[in-house]
């Protein structure tokens, strides 16, 4: 459509029409800026649906579990020797251990020089049938396992089938240059518990690539005989006065794990365990400061002032403003987004009761009090807690596991539906995880459609609204200028009507 401008009337046609349609647009830009404070809703409540997971990803790892609380530091009289960690025993431990032997690998080398002098070179000559090298070797369990076959292709070279052996087969081969020999270690220590001739490695091959080409003995033993190899060996302790044997230097006694170092037959090394007091304290106060930043973050969006006056700003309102100016704007407008949230007030509540109200069924360590964890004396804190580092130490020092249950204990049903036998964790998860599915029905998450929680569900309804406006605008906007147009046209008409006029009586 051709729009005729103010040439007939000296009316700046445009600038009337824009200021016409500034007046239209009102309930357009409320629109808008319902829309956009909307977004801005949602994605506070997202934010602080992050910040509760945060708090329930820290308890599950955290507090939430036994591990946390089993650390413990072992004091050995002889580290050179044996060392000593936890893995999963929940009381203290203490003994002595006599290491009469270590765990040693079986061996075998080969009994002269081979017949490669370059292992990058290809193995096979082209018109050479493909081997297929046949390896067995002592496995986890201590037994010869199953017989694995490595195939020498055309292409392959002395490293390349190095390498499949080693990344297929529980032995390591390797090759030195400088003497042409080849050596097979087994992966595995130990010596082989169903005593077949002590076996721990078998070589053969299709053809005579092992006996001849790399000049291997047939197994371990052979190899042994003729000096040129070892069996595996058994480590040999003396555990409180008990001779045991393992085909590992590692091993683990009644949930702790022992590495021996180094053979002491006539030394008796003593060892115990106490409880890993900073290890466990750390992770009580980083659970603590966790909660205490929740806290802070609800308390503190719940009570924010909302600017009414602040509405966000439109397009046509930012042409007008500073880069700063619009920044001081919108931390105004965005204030209050979630203020007296329900949900959130109503988290807060239930998580100080979940917390302050004691455990029952459990004797002693039965309330964070106890822990010398207390709420801070300054109400307007909004119930954080405080620690008092020498109580919480003494009762991490005279009971752990205590301390665990505490947080964890579970109800005597199973189901959650005795709240008074849960542990201060398990209800405050529980807590957690209900907010959480409230907020993420009203807010949805990354990635969520609009259709499937509330305020996308409006978001998509101003959405309509906002291209319906959008389309009654255009119109209104042509009706003007057509408008504007026809008076345009009628001036000329009636100008040159005077013109001939004039010219007549001229």
């Amino acid at each position: 459509m051709v729009r005729v401008s103010g040439l007939a009337s000296g009316m700046d046609i445009d600038e009337l029409v824009k200021s016409m349609m500034q007046a239209a647009r009102v309930p357009m830009d409320k629109l808008t800026q319902k829309k956009t404070y909307s977004e801005w809703q949602r994605d506070d409540y997202r934010s602080m649906n992050t910040a509760l997971l945060e708090l329930d990803t820290l308890i599950r790892d955290g507090i939430g579990k036994q591990a946390s609380f089993i650390k413990k530091t072992v004091t050995v009289s002889n580290p050179n020797a044996l060392s000593i960690k936890n893995v999963n025993s929940t009381s203290d431990f203490s003994g002595t251990i006599i290491v009469k032997n270590l765990a040693t690998a079986a061996t075998m080398q080969s009994n002269g020089e081979t017949a490669i002098s370059d292992p990058t070179a290809k193995l096979l000559a082209a018109d050479s049938t493909e081997e297929i090298i046949k390896i067995q070797s002592i496995n986890k369990d201590g037994v010869l396992g199953k017989e694995i076959e490595v195939k020498i292709t055309a292409d392959d070279t002395l490293d390349s089938i190095i390498q499949k052996i080693n990344s297929t087969t529980d032995v390591t081969a390797f090759y030195d240059k400088n003497t042409q020999r080849m050596s097979f270690t087994a992966k595995y220590s130990g010596n082989v518990k169903d005593k077949e001739n002590n076996v721990e490695i078998k070589l053969s091959s299709t053809g005579s690539f092992v006996s001849t080409t790399l000049k291997m003995d047939a197994d371990n033993v052979t190899a042994k005989d003729a000096s040129r190899g070892t069996t595996g060996e058994d480590a040999k302790v003396v555990y409180n006065g008990l001779e045991i044997n393992r085909n590992s230097n590692t091993f683990t006694l009644n949930g702790a794990e022992f590495t021996l170092k180094d053979a002491k037959p006539s030394e008796t090394i003593t060892f115990s365990s106490k409880a890993d007091v900073d290890a466990i304290l750390d992770t009580v106060t980083k659970f603590v400061e966790k909660y205490n930043e929740l806290i802070e973050k609800i308390k503190g969006k719940t009570s924010e002032t909302k600017y009414r006056s602040f509405a966000p700003l439109t397009a046509e309102q930012r042409k007008g403003l500073s880069e700063d100016e619009i920044k001081l704007w919108e931390e105004k407008a965005k204030s209050g987004t979630l203020k007296n949230d329900s949900t959130l007030k109503s988290l807060l509540t239930t998580m100080r009761s979940s917390l302050y109200t004691s455990v029952s069924k459990l004797n002693g360590v039965n309330s964070l009090s106890k822990l010398g964890i207390t709420t801070t004396s300054n109400y307007l804190d909004g119930g954080k807690l405080t620690i008092d580092e020498d109580k919480l130490r003494a009762a991490i020092s005279e009971d752990p596991n205590a301390i665990y249950d505490l947080f964890m204990k579970e109800d005597s049903k199973k189901d959650g539906s005795e709240t008074g036998e849960m542990g201060l964790a398990r209800r405050l998860r529980a807590n957690l995880k209900a907010s959480m599915a409230t907020i993420t029905e009203q807010a949805g998450k990354a990635g969520s459609l609009n259709n499937n929680f509330t305020i996308g569900k409006s978001l998509n309804s101003l959405e309509t609204r906002i291209s319906a406006f959008e389309a009654k605008l255009t119109k209104l906007e042509t009706r003007y200028y057509n408008q504007f147009t026809a008076m345009e046209k009628a001036i000329q008409r009636a100008n040159s009507q005077s013109a001939s006029l004039m010219q007549y009586f001229s």
